[in-house]
């Protein structure tokens, strides 16, 4: 009895020093995660090294005449803590940030109360979205109060004394476009991108988010030592510097004077013919350099308004549409490359009227009982043009189509490039589904697909690329091109790109094309002009259009396309009173500025071409010498017409001329500061 007792005693005691070895174990391990604690959290004391941060930016977009078109610029803002500013030096403060950063005095001192009027001890922001120039000075501001004494140190809870002045803070990037609407919607615009506290922008459309990888900023700068009494940081061997680095700039082909020229002329053309948008394109067409792409549908990226929503995407690429006769030249080339026919193969046009079936008519509005391939083109004929396809077979035109980039992305680096849409094979074997595509219905092409297309026809049968961006450049001036995703093509062969070659010589000559003409060079284009669909039915709403080249004896060879989009006036939406006349004033720049040397000099007064009686707006002429300053102060607005004086009517003996084609109705009807220091 007495040992099962003992035994007991012994039980209990090894289990009370058994709890208090549990006890002092989780003492010491509160202890040990206390001092971990300590050790491992920020100090509330003055930090004896300072930061100073340097941000990195997005990289800039020139124009190949280095114009700055899209640039980046830091913002920061102005913070000061209440209870840090002496009392008896608050209005001398509140006086010298009104005067350095503008904002009057009254607004400043807003600032100081809370909403019951009360003195604000904590932080207080004084102002937001502060300009580089502006924080520079207030910088300046803020260490010379440091050192007038215009701040009191103020007591942390810790017990320790802490000077807190007027801090300048970066608090963004913003993107800037200087020239406001040039070059829109090419250029694209961006939008803001948090970074925890720090906003930068990131591209939404154009070139802004094409190369967006390429010019967002890449990695951010430092300057890290220790610090003075005044927080300054102390330069010495003991400091570290980290270079940030900016995202690469855009060096673009394109010309910011030409391509100013050509955005005032078709805003000009825009109010004279009463037009929903005009779109203009110019091309090396060797090369594939784009010298102009110009839209009337312009806006300024920094401040977009709910209007100019419908101008965000460049139609240039995202705006597919029916093409109309400008499709026909393409359709004669396949069929001479398959060498079903040549130029000169004569095909009965029964008098401009042909019946497929018994419910379809292909018509055309000049009447010819025969033609020849050359003068289809010419005469722009759906009766001949649907002959010409009735030689290739379903497979052989949807082909040639291909070759020449329709139903394909055109490869131009802008932010989206739509493909458009053929029809399939199936009904492509069928006649009249065929004859309907040969004059550009029943399809859906882009600008940016034909201007590619149109460029194999000046350059011995490869369509080129459309290339924006010349190259990219770092902060050490190394050049860097990337190779567009989608290359040139091959159109055709040589022979067959040079037979229409010469075909769209004759159309200038002698067919729908004659206004484009100009002394002394070489011009060649195709017209179309088609009905606009709405709800599976055609409206009368067009599109004209006029694709074409312009070159001279020196070898400059361009490309160039013009789309004009719902032209309301009378008349004005044939290809040949709208598009056509866009396109010789584009000539007319191009000589102007010296891109092209007409054989035998330029005119000594070439008149300007009369676009509408009411409106003969302010066209360039060969004496116009403005500077680019002067150029953004034009307007778009028609100059006062003279009063006509009656003169007597002379009769003149009419000259023979070679037949020309009237507005194609058939064709219409029938077809389907600081910132200076970086």
């Amino acid at each position: 009895m007495n040992k099962n007792i003992e035994n007991l005693a012994l039980h209990q005691r090894k289990n009370k020093i058994s709890f208090l070895f549990i006890l002092l174990f989780i003492a010491m391990a509160i202890f040990l995660s206390s001092v971990l604690k300590t050790i491992l959290s920020p100090r509330h004391i003055p930090s004896q090294t300072a930061i100073l941060h340097d941000r990195s930016l997005r990289g800039k977009i020139i124009s190949a005449d280095d114009y700055t078109l899209s640039r980046s610029q830091k913002t920061y803002q102005a913070v000061i803590r209440g209870a840090s500013i002496d009392p008896a030096k608050r209005e001398a403060f509140v006086r010298l940030f009104s005067i350095y950063s503008g904002i009057p005095e009254k607004d400043v001192l807003k600032k100081f109360k809370d909403k019951k009027g009360r003195d604000i001890k904590g932080n207080i922001v004084l102002a937001k979205d502060i300009t580089f120039k502006a924080a520079m000075q207030l910088k300046d501001l803020a260490y010379k109060l440091r050192r007038l004494g215009a701040f009191k140190t103020i007591k942390t809870k810790g017990g320790i004394e802490v000077l807190y002045g007027l801090d300048i803070i970066e608090t963004g990037e913003i993107r800037e476009f200087p020239l406001s609407d040039v070059l829109s919607p090419v250029l694209g615009y961006v939008r803001k991108k948090d970074e925890g506290r720090y906003t930068r922008p990131i591209g939404i459309k154009g070139l802004e988010r094409k190369y967006e990888k390429h010019i967002t900023s890449k990695k951010n700068g430092y300057f890290k030592g220790k610090r003075d009494v005044v927080a300054s940081v102390i330069h010495d061997k003991n400091s570290i510097k980290m270079e940030r680095v900016d995202g690469m700039d855009l060096h673009l082909n394109v010309p910011l004077a030409f391509q100013r020229r050509v955005e005032l002329m078709i805003d000009q053309m825009k109010e004279s013919i009463d037009a929903d948008e005009i779109l203009a394109g110019v091309m090396e067409s060797k090369t594939g350099k784009v010298l102009a792409l110009a839209s009337t549908e312009r806006y300024d990226p920094r401040h977009i308004h709910a209007k100019d929503i419908s101008a965000l995407d460049p139609k240039f690429s995202e705006y597919a549409y029916e093409a109309g006769s400008v499709l026909k030249p393409l359709t004669l080339a396949i069929a001479l490359e398959h060498r079903v026919v040549t130029p000169d193969t004569w095909f009965n046009t029964y008098n401009g009227k042909l019946k497929i079936g018994k419910r379809r008519t292909i018509t055309d509005d000049e009447k010819f009982d025969a033609l020849t391939a050359t003068d289809i083109i010419v005469h722009s004929s759906n009766v001949g043009i649907s002959q010409i396809s009735w030689r290739l077979t379903g497979q052989q035109f949807r082909d040639g189509l291909i070759h020449f980039g329709i139903s394909r992305p055109s490869g131009i680096d802008l932010s989206r490039d739509v493909p458009g849409k053929l029809k399939p094979l199936r009904l492509l074997n069928n006649n009249m589904h065929r004859a309907n595509s040969s004059y550009g219905y029943g399809m859906l092409v882009t600008f940016a697909q034909l201007f590619k297309a149109y460029s194999a026809f000046n350059n011995d049968g490869v369509a080129v690329t459309p290339r924006l961006v010349n190259y990219l450049s770092d902060a050490q001036g190394n050049h860097y091109t990337l190779e567009p995703k989608v290359g040139d093509l091959h159109a055709v062969g040589k022979k067959a790109a040079n037979q229409i070659h010469n075909i769209l010589l004759e159309v200038v000559k002698r067919g729908t094309g004659v206004k484009a003409q100009y002394p002394g060079l070489e011009i060649g284009g195709k017209t179309g002009t088609a009905h606009i669909a709405k709800h599976g039915h055609y409206v009368r709403e067009f599109h004209s259009s006029f694709y074409g080249f312009a070159n001279d004896k020196k070898g400059h060879k361009y490309t160039i396309g013009v789309l004009v989009i719902k032209a309301k006036k009378y008349h004005k939406y044939f290809a040949s009173q709208s598009a056509v006349p866009t396109f010789r004033r584009i000539v007319d720049i191009l000589v102007e500025l010296d891109y092209l040397e007409p054989e035998g000099g330029k005119p000594d007064a070439l008149a300007p071409i009369k676009i509408d009686k009411e409106a003969s707006g302010t066209a360039s002429s060969a004496s116009d010498n403005r500077t680019i300053k002067e150029l953004f102060k034009m307007k778009c607005k028609p100059t006062p017409k003279p009063k006509p004086k009656k003169k007597p009517k002379i009769k003149k003996k009419p000259k023979p001329k070679p037949p020309v084609r009237k507005p194609a109705k058939k064709e219409i009807i029938q077809e389907m500061s600081p910132e200076d220091l970086f």
